[in-house]
């Protein structure tokens, strides 16, 4: 567990939390880790958990798949940051979401009930623990306002600028990398990859947009 301190140190979960408090904070929560290649899930749709997720190394997209199987991207979880904290401090809720991994990841579970009972041995960190853990479920709820902007842009043109410009104002430059490949990206955004394909070419001939990869800048007419 030694080796995962500085992600731990990193993760909005653990703020405000000494380093020699960590390791006896994973034991008292029970803490576990698993490693998962890649395209496979962790969490299915319906399962009903009792474990938070926190990405240690790798990344994983929490998905919604319709009756057909198409592919919805909720969010992108990289290192340091949680996943099916809603539903593991509701245990008896089935999931609406899967979560997925993008690429060979390493996950440290946590048992919410841990985080919210205090324990025995009235650890100090507790209350700042479930402090920390109501504001992730806020900024992840402020997110999840944030996709339902771009999403219910009426057009492919008016989705992909409305998740560029946020990106840009977030990052205060107006290049910036995104977390998603190209099939991820239309899944995130809910369009046609082909479609969004041709309006990338086309912003990009409109001198709006120069991109490599997965690196993007807007530029000003």
């Amino acid at each position: 567990m030694k080796k995962i301190i500085p992600i731990l140190q990193n993760c909005a979960l653990f703020s405000g939390i000494n380093d020699d408090e960590l390791l006896p904070m994973l034991k008292c929560l029970a803490a576990t880790e698993s490693s998962y290649k890649k395209n496979q899930f962790i969490y299915h749709m319906g399962d009903c958990i009792e474990c938070l997720g926190l990405v240690t190394s790798g990344s994983v997209s929490v998905i919604q798949e319709d009756f057909w199987g198409n592919r919805n991207i909720v969010s992108k979880i990289l290192p340091g940051q949680l996943f099916a904290e809603t539903y593991a401090c509701s245990p008896h809720i089935p999931m609406k979401v899967s979560v997925l991994t993008d690429e060979d990841t390493t996950v440290l579970f946590l048992n919410a009930s841990r985080i919210l009972t205090a324990c025995p041995s009235s650890c100090t960190f507790h209350s700042r623990l479930i402090r920390n853990l109501v504001s992730t479920m806020a900024q992840k709820n402020l997110m999840m306002n944030e996709k339902i902007s771009h999403v219910t842009q009426r057009t492919t043109r008016e989705k992909l600028l409305s998740y560029f410009s946020t990106m840009a104002l977030k990052k205060g430059t107006s290049t910036f990398e995104i977390p998603f490949n190209r099939q991820q990206l239309a899944d995130y955004l809910s369009v046609d990859r082909s479609a969004m394909s041709n309006e990338l070419g086309k912003l990009h001939r409109e001198g709006l947009l120069e991109f490599r990869k997965n690196q993007f800048t807007l530029l000003l007419q």
